[in-house]
């Protein structure tokens, strides 16, 4: 089953600030991972080629990254997940901007059941989270993204874990 899934936000900034907040991912001062309500993005080094990690039970490496513009990163986890997703930031003019997450991927074996049950419900609501606060991170009023409730029952039954109880990785997931 080939997946693309996108998600994107014009924001009232321009580029530049919107750029830093995808450079600060994973970071000690990650302003765009909304880690206070989802587990955390966490990387065996920096932010950068190579980078090993991932959030929850869903593990990636940086298979590219342009500072302040792109990040890329190719599935290794869960089972079945054969693509890439990641953020890019456009530069509309002066004072907005696109940051846009993509998710382009071939779902086989297991991913044919979670990725539409579980995981693609969870990675919508995750990332609709992300882009509010990459708004309030630059000071601006978030659209304000709501959960379903499949999305709140699907935390209860996975006892959702967020900055309050990060999850480590084990080295190279």
């Amino acid at each position: 089953m080939r997946v693309l899934n996108v998600h994107e936000r014009v924001i009232a900034a321009a580029s530049q600030p919107v750029g830093a907040l995808l450079d600060s991912l994973a970071s000690p001062n990650d302003r765009l991972w909304p880690h206070d309500r989802w587990p955390a993005m966490r990387f065996d080094h920096p932010l950068g080629v190579g980078a090993d990690g991932g959030h929850g039970p869903v593990r990636y490496r940086v298979e590219t990254y342009e500072p302040g513009r792109a990040v890329r990163f190719r599935f290794r986890a869960p089972r079945g997940f054969h693509g890439t997703h990641g953020f890019d930031v456009a530069p509309l003019d002066a004072g907005r901007t696109r940051l846009r997450h993509t998710l382009q991927m071939d779902a086989s074996g297991p991913a044919l059941l979670t990725w539409p049950l579980a995981f693609r419900p969870l990675h919508d609501a995750l990332i609709e989270d992300s882009l509010d606060r990459a708004e309030r991170s630059l000071g601006l009023r978030p659209a304000g993204a709501r959960w379903s409730a499949r999305v709140r029952l699907l935390r209860r039954l996975f006892g959702a874990r967020t900055a309050g109880a990060p999850r480590s990785l084990p080295p190279h997931a």
